[in-house]
């Protein structure tokens, strides 16, 4: 059960007659005489300044964790908790990427050498289009013929602009399909691994906004929580004093 206990302290205002002045204490004097009683009765210091730096902004931490995920974690003191599997897990994505990248292109790049040397395709041409035609059909006439047939005379190849192919055997047509297709499974696996890293990030952002408040929660845990109330004694025609109430909750 919480423990409500009232700290009442009496505020003189100091009617000095030497000086002639009068002086009452902040909220936030208030506040650091507290902490000052409390690190002499439990010898632990923890002044208040010290308590609002250790608090963390949870949209600060969101935003450095949608930059990179885990730093917002480390900006919030978790990053040995959760934010260590983010940035692990963003390294490893990344890597994937690089590396369906380069076995990708390089599978793209040897299966149009091999069409190449089987087929006399021109290695200069580029059009993905041409090189899927290339493993469905055995050669330029085949694809032609098929394309009239069909009414589609404006997808004609013009043997005599270098887009004429030939293969020698049927066998080797088919092991270049083959290659190219799985080339082509290879760099769109990329498009997958784009999406889980921005899915990653995203993940972190929420996780260090939450890392942040939990953070903060337990600060709050840690002293209580204050609430301050102020009534002038005497009242206001004839002030003699402050009473401030400082209600700690445990």
């Amino acid at each position: 059960m919480a423990r409500i206990v009232s700290v009442c302290a009496l505020i003189i205002i100091s009617a000095s007659l030497r000086a002639g002045e009068t002086k009452i204490l902040t909220l936030f004097e208030a506040q650091h005489d507290l902490f000052s009683v409390r690190a002499e009765l439990t010898g632990v210091e923890f002044p208040m300044q010290d308590f609002v730096a250790k608090k963390k902004s949870p949209a600060i931490a969101a935003i450095y964790s949608l930059l990179l995920p885990g730093l917002g974690e480390h900006y919030a003191d978790g990053w040995s908790g959760t934010g260590k599997y983010f940035s692990g897990l963003e390294g490893l994505l990344w890597l994937g990427y690089a590396g369906a990248d380069i076995y990708g292109n390089s599978l793209k790049n040897d299966s149009r050498s091999f069409a190449a040397a089987h087929a006399g395709v021109n290695p200069s041409l580029k059009d993905d289009n041409f090189y899927v035609d290339v493993g469905n059909f055995i050669n330029t006439q085949e694809f032609n013929d098929k394309r009239l047939r069909e009414r589609e005379a404006e997808r004609l190849y013009d043997v005599n602009a270098g887009s004429a192919w030939q293969w020698d055997s049927d066998v080797n047509r088919a092991l270049y399909k083959e290659r190219r297709i799985a080339s082509e499974d290879m760099l769109n696996n990329r498009k997958f691994i784009v999406t889980a890293i921005i899915i990653n990030h995203v993940a972190s952002a929420i996780n260090a906004a939450r890392t942040a408040i939990s953070h903060n929660k337990n600060l709050n845990d840690q002293i209580g929580q204050l609430q301050f109330k102020a009534d002038v004694m005497g009242g206001l025609a004839n002030p003699h004093g402050v009473m401030l109430t400082i209600l700690k909750t445990f």
